[in-house]
């Protein structure tokens, strides 16, 4: 892959990996080292590239798929993965300690089941990063799916709604380099949208990557909580309609491309918005039924429907597995409540110890613990990353305001200086835990992950350079993420 600084990225190799960062610098300085340009071409073929993806590291690429347990909200830390004894009584949780399968690695009492299956999982204690601004939720949440921070950003923390000149969602830089190796949906969203207040699916699209590489977006209709909710998908545009056969689509499909072959301008176009790849994945997705059958959770027992938690959320996260299992390379489940709204939200301001024990936690318990092991149990998590984590924790001293919320004796506010994630699958270190917190989990005691870092380490699994170069809406090359992957959380 020649790369000409400046140049598009698909003007040089569009079918592979774009630049990185790294190739930009070895172009520039070719000439220094006396190569030709026939040899920098060998430098750059399949086996080059081959050689250089397994410098690396191991696991580079393990992951064929990734799934985004996106807690939506910011969970608090101290009363689900990291308790904390010998603190202040406005500090500690009110939920017990509880042990788990691998020693030394303790829950809280809301984390019964999660605590069977550690020996599967790694927990990073030590998330943290210093927010610009008031830390509130959508520019939170525009960070840890871009890996950037937000151009416009109000004093509440609201954004601006979508835009074609947005960074991409992760996943859609993922498909981008790495789309299905079979006719399947590329990413798919579920089951709402990235929304705080009126700002609705921020960060949520593939922004100046162009709407080809978009997620497919799985809203059902009906209430968050509605257990039936996802029994309810509309897949009526991913079969064919009665009167029209395999044959016929594909004859309308050839007679397309005649059309746009005679037509210089409309080719172009097509070419500009990647039209044609759009076009030849939805042919090949409706011909095939491959789509259709992944999202028919009636084919699942009921033993596994009830074991993943018969509410949106668990079923979401069947249904992320049966997706994955049929080829999806990324599935996002996002939190069914959004931030601000009450009952089974994570934004705990208020009433934490009764909404936590009773509704959020149970849920995550349930069908987090579920996912984990059934990937496991069909042989699918070597092969798989499973990344749940929030866009922050909640504040290590009840009834303090720390973002300008008020918060009650029993409500913790936002707190982006230290939160946990839990990571499992594609050779991430299984019965362990990366990184501590402090004695009051209000900081990173050693090795702190930002947000950015997790990115780059999903990159990594998947097994995409983090510094890879994409073009902005004004050609300018931007990085995937400015951050190296955590490659110590693997083995």
């Amino acid at each position: 892959m020649l790369v000409i600084p400046g140049s598009k990225a698909k003007d040089v190799c569009d079918s592979h990996l774009g630049p990185t960062r790294r190739d930009l610098l070895r172009v520039g300085g070719s000439a220094m080292l006396g190569l030709s340009l026939g040899q920098m071409l060998n430098l750059q073929s399949g086996q080059a590239l081959a050689a250089e993806s397994n410098s690396h590291g191991a696991n580079f690429g393990k992951a064929k798929s990734i799934i985004l347990v996106y807690l939506q909200g910011g969970p608090s830390h101290l009363d689900l993965w990291d308790p904390k004894d010998d603190v202040p009584d406005n500090v500690k949780s009110v939920f017990k300690r509880i042990g788990s399968k691998v020693p030394g690695i303790d829950l809280t009492e809301n984390m019964p089941k999660l605590a069977q299956e550690t020996d599967k999982l790694t927990l990073i204690r030590s998330m943290s990063y210093t927010p610009v601004g008031l830390f509130n939720h959508t520019a939170a949440i525009y960070q840890m799916h871009t890996g950037y921070t937000a151009d416009k950003v109000s004093p509440s923390g609201q954004l601006e709604p979508p835009t074609p000149k947005d960074f991409p969602n992760f996943g859609c830089n993922i498909i981008k380099f790495k789309p299905p190796e079979v006719p399947m949906l590329p990413f798919v969203m579920m089951p709402r949208p990235l929304q705080e207040s009126n700002v609705v699916n921020k960060s949520g699209t593939a922004g100046f990557l162009g709407r080809a590489y978009d997620p497919y977006y799985l809203f059902p209709s009906g209430d968050d909580m509605d257990m039936n909710k996802m029994d309810r998908i509309n897949v009526d545009d991913l079969k064919l309609r009665p009167e029209i056969t395999s044959t016929r689509l594909g004859r309308r499909a050839r007679l397309r491309d005649m059309i746009n072959a005679g037509m210089p301008a409309l080719d172009k176009a097509v070419e500009s918005y990647d039209l044609d790849k759009y076009y030849e994945t939805a042919l090949n997705l409706i011909s095939s039924g491959r789509a259709r059958d992944a999202f028919d959770l009636s084919k699942e027992s009921d033993k596994t429907r009830d074991r993943y938690g018969r509410n949106t959320f668990g079923q979401s996260l069947l249904l992320a597995r049966r997706l994955v299992e049929a080829g999806t390379r990324v599935v996002e489940v996002i939190w069914p409540k959004v931030a601000n709204s009450n009952n089974h939200s994570w934004d705990h301001h208020v009433d934490l110890s009764n909404r936590m024990k009773n509704q959020s936690a149970p849920m995550l318990d349930s069908g987090l613990s579920s996912l984990i092991a059934d990937l496991d149990d069909r042989g699918m998590l070597d092969e798989t990353l499973v990344v749940a984590v929030g866009e922050f924790g909640r504040s290590p001293q009840r009834g303090v305001s720390t973002s300008g919320n008020n918060n009650s004796a029993d409500g913790r506010d936002h707190w982006p200086y230290c939160y946990t994630a839990c990571l499992a699958g594609a050779g991430i270190g299984r019965g362990k835990v990366y990184g501590e917190s402090d004695d009051t989990a209000s900081a990173p005691k050693n090795d702190p992950v930002h947000p950015t870092e997790l990115l780059a380490t999903m990159y990594h699994a998947i097994g995409i350079d983090p510094q890879t170069i994409v073009y902005n809406h004004l050609n300018q090359p931007r990085e995937l993420v400015k951050a190296e992957a955590v490659t110590a959380l693997f083995g």
